[in-house]
């Protein structure tokens, strides 16, 4: 399959060199990890009385059960994973799987590459990563896993599997590493049609909704010589291929599986020459329309990235061969294409430089989920969140261990019934 993939590896501390804030116009937030809050319930400090010590172990002794499970759903993962080391009281209350299904979920890091491998970077830092990148679940089955995509909370991967006879079969499978849940994907199967292996698709992209956690698809399209005219697809839900057909026309091969963006149930796959190709995960709705540019006289390529945020489909693009200033857009309409620009910035000044130099470039790798921040890094040491709301900076990394990565978002729905686990 071509494209990129990334290898797994070991696990990753957070980066130890926080560096210097930039010297920037931008207003700088503290870069130290933040404070860990209190307990919701009283502490188990050490205390010359016995019964008081007791009392301290015992969180839910003076709240019913479903007010303590209420207040504690409220509450992020990773400050439940923090109050599992007060007490062993604190670890079995925080361990229940009814608490942790419903405590809300956002953006908590980031999988990258590195030379050890794949890791995984904590937001905010600090701490062992709050996830496996190793896949420690999946390598009971597979001698060799490479990370082809991640959609918000599920992974896509590529595993090489031994075999008795000696052969080395791979498999798609796509896991939830919070839950360390998995399925291994079928060949592409379609009435009055050959089976065809996942491994002769050049891209296979997959979709999944936090919002919507019962079910993930995968979407496949089916190439001809410059157009794609024919999209496989995959339900979780039914276990089955379907196909549509659709009226993208020519100029529609998708760049790869990391452009492309699952939006409200559909599909936004970026393709050469500037378009987006969109398709519903029912094989409904197809359409297709130009990314934007900023003027028509200067076209100096494809966006950066695209991605998601709040419901709405973004795009960014970074003039790195001129004065290296950012949009960001987000499409306001899908029947006339129409974008609107929400952001404008000169990267320099975030990273706190005065001009660009030759070997200098930079790139935006995401836009957080539920919040008009973005992630910008040099590509070379340096790594920054940007509030487009405050405007402020903060610096995330400046040792160079992590220059960008895919971003994450744990879920601990209930897994369909045909998983691993």
């Amino acid at each position: 399959m071509q494209g990129e993939a990334m290898q797994l590896g070991g696990g990753e501390e957070a980066c130890k060199d926080p560096g210097n804030p930039p010297a920037t116009g931008h207003q700088v937030r503290d870069r130290a990890a933040p404070s860990h809050s209190s307990p919701p319930f009283p502490s188990t400090e050490s205390s010359s009385s016995e019964e008081h010590e007791d009392e301290q172990h015992k969180p839910v002794a003076s709240l019913p059960e479903d007010a303590v499970v209420e207040i504690l759903s409220r509450v992020p993962y990773r400050s439940l994973r923090r109050f599992k080391c007060v007490s062993k009281p604190w670890l079995a209350l925080c361990s229940d799987p009814k608490i942790r299904k419903r405590c809300p979920q956002t953006l908590s890091g980031f999988f990258h590459f590195s030379r050890d491998g794949l890791k995984f970077h904590n937001l905010p830092r600090g701490g062992p990563p709050i996830v496996d990148p190793s896949m420690s679940f999946l390598r009971e089955s597979y001698i060799h896993v490479q990370l082809v995509q991640c959609c918000s909370s599920l992974l896509l991967c590529q595993c090489l599997k031994s075999t008795p006879e000696g052969g080395y079969p791979y498999e798609f499978v796509v896991c939830n590493p919070a839950t360390e849940k998995w399925a291994v994907i079928p060949p592409i199967s379609l009435p009055g049609r050959e089976e065809r292996s996942l491994l002769d698709q050049i891209n296979v992209f997959l979709g999944f909704d936090t919002a919507a956690p019962s079910r993930f698809v995968l979407f496949v399209p089916q190439r001809s010589v410059c157009e794609t005219a024919e999209v496989a697809i995959y339900s979780s839900q039914t276990g089955r291929w379907t196909s549509v057909q659709n009226e993208w026309g020519d100029q529609t091969i998708p760049v790869g599986n990391r452009e492309c963006a699952f939006v409200n149930g559909t599909m936004h796959m970026t393709t050469l020459y500037s378009w987006v190709a969109t398709v519903d995960a029912e094989g409904k709705v197809c359409r297709k329309f130009k990314l934007p540019y900023v003027s028509s006289s200067d076209t100096f390529g494809v966006p950066g990235s695209t991605g998601h945020s709040q419901g709405h489909f973004y795009a960014w693009q970074i003039n790195n061969y001129s004065d290296c200033q950012l949009y960001v857009w987000v499409l306001e309409d899908y029947d006339s294409g129409k974008w609107t620009l929400k952001h404008t910035v000169n990267v320099l000044e975030l990273f706190g430089r005065h001009h660009r130099k030759n070997t200098e470039s930079y790139t935006m790798f995401a836009i957080h989920p539920e919040r008009n921040l973005i992630f910008l890094t040099d590509r070379k040491e340096m790594t920054v969140s940007y509030d487009m709301d405050s405007q402020k900076v903060h610096v995330i990394c400046t040792s160079g261990e992590f220059l960008g990565g895919l971003p994450y978002t744990p879920c601990f729905a209930d897994w369909p019934s045909d998983g691993h686990s």
